[in-house]
């Protein structure tokens, strides 16, 4: 290659290379702002975008795949008027409501959509792809079929679900590298990917570890292109408290920051006074990414560099070895009851993978696939982030742990996973899902309790459930948690074919006709700890029928305990 001719079509292009503070300026009161989340989740430039604009009432829209305890920041900050996402709510040390979500939303101070996270991707791919509607397997049978940009359309193909195209004002990414033309590399897994990215009206404002001269040993990981982007700014350790993992660039990798978003999210429940203080420290008063970074500390970071090594878990692993004395709690006992019935059904079925949701149903996932694969089943784990094939590895309990993705075969995106591996007819899957709340129907609410309380959204959720060969479901068994019928369908239970309690498993049956007392109930009992008949018969939402088959469960092994408490030996998930 003739390398001038390189240098004079890159010396046309205009060097996007500005301060952080500049590359923000970009951003106008009433925008919808896209702040991009793959497997680093967070950025600077978000942080400092909340710097600029605190308390004046910009009224954006914001567009954001998962708002974890760091999205509370624009609520206290006065800057969103409604949100559109896929999660609203904590995500480390575990899975749950955050108060100032459910407040904001239950009050009508801050509109939300609410979308499952293929569906929220899809809407942008359309506008990417400058189509007007795109096609999806997702929200049927939902209450999120009530949202506007979703419509069932006849069709001389069939009936099918169709998604309006949807492009955000401005987006915002934190990349590996760029050049100073712009061009944006990324390290896998990509989570939603780009497309937000490159249906932006205006562009994008990307922040990146490193620029660098030559961007073109590493063209086949450049997902923007330079034409698309407004600014870029270096900003190294710019996902923290995200991380950045692999060694795919000259960008040095760095692991997620736990104990900060476990702070992050202790002191956003509390006071307004002790969370303007802890904002204060971290987001308003560093005035750049070098202040930043001098607040968090060269000891701090270390460590964070350390963690990004593939077997820094080991050391952790060591420092905290699992309690194998005390006796089951609820949570364990339904982990290891939903994972055996999970490890029958992926023999049953031969499943090509299994996928996990998060939390408990997560950990009851990697010990159901290990039991299946002892018995000869050839089932792989896969997640929502973008993995294919990997393994778990001890003392992190988190399906977003960045140490377990070397042992993937294959690094994507949820597009990938969701949209295509799931549901394409040459891949059997079954998935294993939590539920804040399940029906008779098997249909599960994990957005909202109208009037009451908000839960957290769909995440991924209702695109495993509506494409799935078929849905296990773990959780406790209580009355407020089984109910007759939830007053929000976030994933339809259709495919759903066992319930796993700490009390009992049910199976999905076939009504009879007549069957007036139990017309509504589709699942039955089918196995039941020893004594525990009334107990479930008092607390389930509907009526108990009890299969001739039923068995009585044999209480959790101390093998079974070990595994489960080894990977989550803090009780992060586990807890009693």
């Amino acid at each position: 290659m003739d390398e001038s001719l390189f240098d004079q079509s890159q010396g046309n292009r205009a060097n996007k290379v500005c301060s952080l503070e500049e590359a923000i300026g970009h951003v106008q009161a009433g925008d919808s702002v896209h702040l991009l989340c793959s497997h680093t989740r967070w950025s600077a430039a978000a942080r400092a975008l909340i710097r600029k604009w605190w308390g004046q009432d910009p009224e954006w829209t914001l567009v954001m795949l998962s708002l974890s305890s760091l999205g509370t920041l624009f609520f206290r900050g006065g800057l969103v008027s409604k949100v559109v996402t896929g999660y609203s709510g904590d995500v480390f040390p575990n899975f749950s409501p955050n108060p100032r979500f459910g407040t904001a939303y239950l009050s009508g101070e801050v509109q939300v959509e609410h979308w499952s996270f293929l569906s929220f991707a899809q809407r942008m791919e359309a506008a990417a792809r400058g189509l007007s509607a795109i096609t999806t397997h997702s929200l049927a049978g939902s209450s999120m079929e009530a949202n506007q940009g979703y419509a069932t359309v006849d069709t001389p193909f069939g009936t099918v679900g169709m998604l309006q195209a949807y492009a955000p004002d401005i987006a915002f990414v934190h990349g590996a590298i760029a050049d100073a033309a712009g061009n944006i590399a990324f390290h896998p897994p990509m989570l939603e990917g780009v497309w937000g990215a490159l249906a932006a009206k205006r562009g994008v404002v990307a922040t990146v570890e490193r620029i660098v001269d030559d961007i073109r040993p590493w063209a086949h990981l450049v997902r923007i292109p330079a034409h698309q982007v407004l600014a870029v700014a270096e900003c190294p350790l710019g996902a923290h408290p995200g991380g950045l993992y692999g060694r795919f660039t000259s960008a040095e990798p760095y692991g997620e920051d736990l104990q900060f978003w476990s702070q992050v999210r202790e002191v956003s429940r509390q006071d307004d006074a002790a969370f303007d203080e802890w904002i204060n420290k971290w987001v308003l008063e560093p005035a750049d990414q070098t202040e930043y970074l001098e607040l968090l500390g060269s000891e701090r970071i270390s460590r964070l560099r350390q963690r990004a090594q593939s077997d820094s878990w080991k050391a952790e692993a060591a420092s905290m070895p699992p309690d194998l004395d005390s006796p089951a709690n609820d949570w364990e006992r339904a982990a290891i009851f939903g994972a055996r019935t999970l490890a029958d059904r992926l023999v049953a079925t031969q499943a090509d993978t299994v996928l996990a949701g998060a939390g408990v149903a997560n950990l009851a996932t990697w010990l159901g696939a290990e039991m299946a694969r002892e018995r000869g089943a050839p089932t792989v784990l896969t997640a929502e982030l973008g993995l294919l094939g990997y393994e778990p590895t001890l003392a992190d309990p988190f399906v977003f742990n960045h140490r377990a993705f070397p042992s993937a075969t294959m690094l994507a995106d949820s597009d990938w996973v969701l949209g295509a591996m799931i549901p394409g007819p040459n891949t059997s899957c079954v998935a294993c899902l939590g539920a804040a709340q399940v029906d008779a129907a098997g249909n599960i609410n994990s957005t909202v309790i109208p009037g009451k309380v908000f839960l957290v959204g769909s995440g991924g959720g209702n695109d495993v459930a509506t494409t799935a060969d078929e849905v296990v479901i773990v959780t406790t068994l209580s009355a407020k948690r089984t109910v007759s019928q939830v007053p929000y369908i976030t994933s339809p239970g259709d495919r759903v074919t066992r319930i796993a309690t700490e009390l009992g498993v049910f199976r999905r049956r076939e009504t009879a006709n007549g069957e007036a007392g139990s017309s509504r109930t589709l699942f039955e009992l089918i196995a039941v700890a020893s004594g525990m008949e009334a107990t479930i018969r008092e607390r389930l939402g509907w009526d108990l029928v009890i299969a001739d088959d039923c068995v009585e469960l044999e209480p959790p092994t101390a093998q079974e305990l070990q595994r489960l408490r080894g990977w989550d030996p803090q009780g992060f998930f586990l807890r009693p």
